[in-house]
């Protein structure tokens, strides 16, 4: 078990080098969107939500076809991995790092690796669940596909993208300044007073 677990370990610390190793062009520009998206700072989040309405207006707008809007995504993807690690450390002066800053950047790296591996890991037991119990698999599959094409159907497209992308970005902030730990506490709370009353009932 012990060798196991060092195994793991040592996968996991060659990983991360090899992902910091790739990622060494985009590290100011990654600890600076890692603040961002932490809320370092009060007015981040107005920021954030502040380019993130301003862009899906302007693809509302602009209404570009599937197409277009695949290829301008594309593009923009190429000209970033093209420009940012060449502009970087002239703009931010990567050679300058701090320990602190050098270590964040391993922490990121490292929360990226495991990340990577929990999505492979639901993968892999999504495929188990098919292989042992296929009708319990076919049955989530169609239900839960069924829900999510009938949201899809309720809520416009574009509108339904936003909030999901939304979501996914302050979460980070969410969860580090404990919003949601907050809310899932008042809801369990909430929750047992019901079952609670419900068991007097009975009574």
């Amino acid at each position: 078990m012990a060798e196991g677990d060092n195994n793991s370990a040592y996968q996991l610390a060659s990983e991360t080098a090899s992902l910091e190793e790739h990622l060494q062009g985009w590290g100011e520009v990654i600890l600076l969107t890692d603040k961002v998206l932490r809320w370092e700072r009060a007015w981040f989040p107005l920021a954030l939500m502040s380019v993130v309405s301003f862009s899906f207006l302007m693809i509302y707008y602009l209404d570009p076809s599937v197409l277009s809007g695949v290829s301008c995504l594309v593009m923009f993807l190429c000209l970033a991995d093209y420009l940012v690690p060449a502009l970087a450390p002239r703009i931010f002066g990567s050679n300058k790092w701090t320990t602190e800053q050098q270590q964040r950047f391993h922490e990121i790296c490292s929360n990226l690796v495991k990340s990577r591996r929990r999505i492979v890991g639901w993968w892999k037991r999504l495929f188990s669940l098919k292989e042992e119990k296929p009708k319990m698999y076919f049955m989530t599959m169609l239900f839960t596909l069924a829900v999510v094409a009938w949201i899809g159907q309720q809520v416009h497209n574009l509108f339904l993208t936003y909030l999901i992308v939304s979501f996914l970005l302050l979460f980070p902030g969410l969860n580090q300044h404990g919003i949601i730990t907050k809310y899932i506490g008042m809801a369990k709370r909430e929750i047992n007073k019901l079952l609670k009353h419900k068991e007097k009932k009975n009574e």
